[in-house]
């Protein structure tokens, strides 16, 4: 369900092509939800048909933009007063902690530094984003960002802290 609001969270910012949706999952939105181009459009097509969204216009190339309609924002709006978010997280590499002593504690120690590489990079994406300012998706990404600032800086420092703990045990 998830999907279908963020798409529905993105139209009430903005009309917004497939294409454009696409890119608002790549660049902003891709820490929180991920989704692809072939994802998109079956659940647009949903949404068109339930009467959530409207097809604004047609451009070049068959292009269509999309936006939402009053009972779409009505939808978005009970979405986030009604309902509680499901908090379940599917995530391979904190599963892959629960295991790192199956494997040596190099191996481990070289795990946990892939993994900080990884958060650092991601921080510093997350900072640039910020420090950018601009055009933002919706009116609510720099909290957004902020938050994936704060929880990049909090892996980072865990990771610190575990990369010691395994060089402990060696």
């Amino acid at each position: 369900m998830s999907l279908r609001h963020a798409l529905l969270g993105l139209l009430a910012a903005r009309p917004s092509s497939g294409y454009d949706l696409t890119r608002s999952f790549r660049v902003s939105l891709a820490h929180a939800w991920s989704a692809h181009h072939s994802q998109i459009y079956p659940v647009l097509a949903e949404l068109l048909a339930a009467g959530l969204i409207e097809q604004e216009s047609t451009g070049p190339r068959g292009r269509k933009v999309y936006a939402i309609t009053d009972a779409g924002l009505a939808e978005m709006r009970r979405w986030l007063t009604e309902t509680e978010p499901d908090r379940a997280t599917r995530n391979e590499a904190s599963l892959r902690i629960f295991f790192l002593w199956l494997i040596s504690p190099e191996d481990a120690h070289a795990y946990l530094r892939r993994e900080a590489e990884y958060h650092r990079a991601k921080l510093e994406l997350y900072e640039e984003l910020q420090l950018a300012g601009g055009e933002y998706v919706t009116p609510s990404t720099p909290l957004a960002l902020e938050v994936g600032v704060r929880y990049q800086r909090m892996l980072l420092d865990w990771l610190d802290w575990a990369r010691q703990e395994v060089a402990r045990g060696d």
